[in-house]
């Protein structure tokens, strides 16, 4: 860790524009959670796809981003690792982004369509898996947690922001623009989006710089699921995965289920986007402050305490009856996340071996990844067995998370030593 480098509010200054450059770019990509599945049923996309309906290809290019950068993640970090560059990913990633994001405005098949979502998969790899590993290795022990809840609140404020204005701007469109002429409101997102991630580009290549000490590792991938450790069963950052991984199940709960929602709250559209906001909006605020508290008191006690809340949250999610209901127990789930989320991908980057950041911290990414796309379909399955049903078993796991982070985490990175 380069100990003389500038702060801006006692953070150090690379953390603050990795976290702006994340905001630019998230703020981008949700454009397109909102915009992709307009512009399919707009009839703009040409052609069939194996005569698979719209609903049908729309997930499936929506499913295929997360697909792809849940497999290529373990490989871009231990790679990065291996070359001792995160700053050349990161860059590497977000032009990646930038010129997928422009590409859209050209696509109008199905397949190109596919094309494109594939690169962003590749694109969030090579950024994700780097991005965490060089905020990891610029913090030490003392600070890694505020830091890892300063970078993540940014990005969550990106993706919150995005989808707001995206819809607006799709309506609003076309546009007459001076050297453009006219554009389209899907052209204009794609171009905005694909501007955010050059933002993003700028900003790290002249403000971002590899901590000095961070060599080429050639070593094997450290990445274990039985612990090293007597008397535990399983390794502890395989195990911070799987709560990382049961806690992002029961952020993913809602959103696959708006329309029972509704129905249940007799409410409409702009309701379920506060409640939805409220998790993402909450966890965004309290993420720094817990990640700080994390540096002095302990990682452990943090994620086990928030998964232990998540519990009756996500029980109460799947019985009420009123719009406050839900809007409260959202603001709480974010709550809880927070205390999860950022204190394991601090206590994580406790626990990596020097050299092996971006490869192991990417099992907690993965995790997330993964679990808000099983959550998804957990809950778009299980409704059918009673609206309680999905929060009944997001809750379930959320328990069976903090048993596992109680008995098979340490509380300092010290206690363990990994072996290769």
């Amino acid at each position: 860790m380069n100990n003389n480098s500038n702060k801006i509010f006692g953070t150090d200054a690379r953390i603050i524009v990795l976290g702006i450059a994340r905001m630019a770019d998230a703020i981008g990509n949700s454009f397109l959670i909102v915009v992709l599945p307009l512009y399919i049923a707009s009839g703009q996309v040409e052609g069939e796809f194996f005569g698979f309906s719209n609903s049908l290809i729309t997930g499936i290019v929506l499913g295929l981003f997360g697909l792809v950068s849940s497999v290529c993640q373990p490989l871009t970090g231990r790679l990065s690792d291996k070359l001792g560059k995160r700053k050349l990913f990161v860059l590497l990633g977000l032009v990646l982004f930038m010129f997928a994001n422009f590409l859209y405005s050209l696509a109008h098949t199905y397949t190109w369509l596919l094309i494109i979502r594939a690169a962003q998969g590749l694109a969030a790899a090579l950024t994700i898996t780097a991005t965490l590993a060089l905020v990891s290795e610029v913090s030490s022990e003392k600070n890694r947690g505020g830091n890892m809840g300063v970078f993540n609140a940014f990005r969550l404020i990106g993706f919150g922001i995005g989808p707001l204005g995206s819809g607006a701007l799709v309506e609003g469109g076309p546009y007459n623009l001076p050297v453009l002429g006219t554009v389209t409101g899907f052209n204009a997102a794609f171009f905005l989006a694909a501007i955010a991630a050059l933002i993003s580009v700028i900003l790290v290549a002249f403000f971002v710089k590899d901590p000095e000490d961070t060599k080429p590792n050639n070593e094997g991938m450290v990445i274990h699921f039985k612990s090293q450790v007597p008397g535990k069963l399983l390794d502890p950052i395989f195990t911070l995965g799987l709560a990382t991984l049961f806690m992002s199940i029961g952020f993913a709960l809602l959103a696959p289920i708006e329309l029972e929602v509704n129905e249940r709250l007799s409410q409409g559209a702009f309701m379920f986007s506060l409640e939805f906001s409220a998790l993402i909006g909450c966890m965004a605020i309290i993420q720094p402050i817990v990640g700080k508290a994390s540096d002095k008191f302990g990682r452990k006690i943090f994620i086990v305490f928030g998964l232990i809340c998540l519990v009756p949250i996500i029980l109460f999610e799947g019985f009420v009856t009123q719009p406050w209901h839900m809007i409260t127990a959202r603001a709480l789930h974010g709550v809880s996340a927070a205390m999860v989320f950022a204190p394991a991908l601090a206590l994580a980057g406790d626990l990596a071996k020097k050299g092996q950041a971006g490869a192991q911290l990417s099992v907690l990414t993965v995790a997330f990844g993964l679990g808000v796309s099983i959550g998804a379909f957990l809950s778009g399955y299980m409704i059918r067995f009673g609206f309680s049903t999905p929060f009944i078993i997001g809750a379930t796991l959320a328990a069976f998370g903090a048993i596992l982070v109680v008995t098979q985490v340490p509380k300092k990175g010290i206690e363990v030593e990994v072996e290769v």
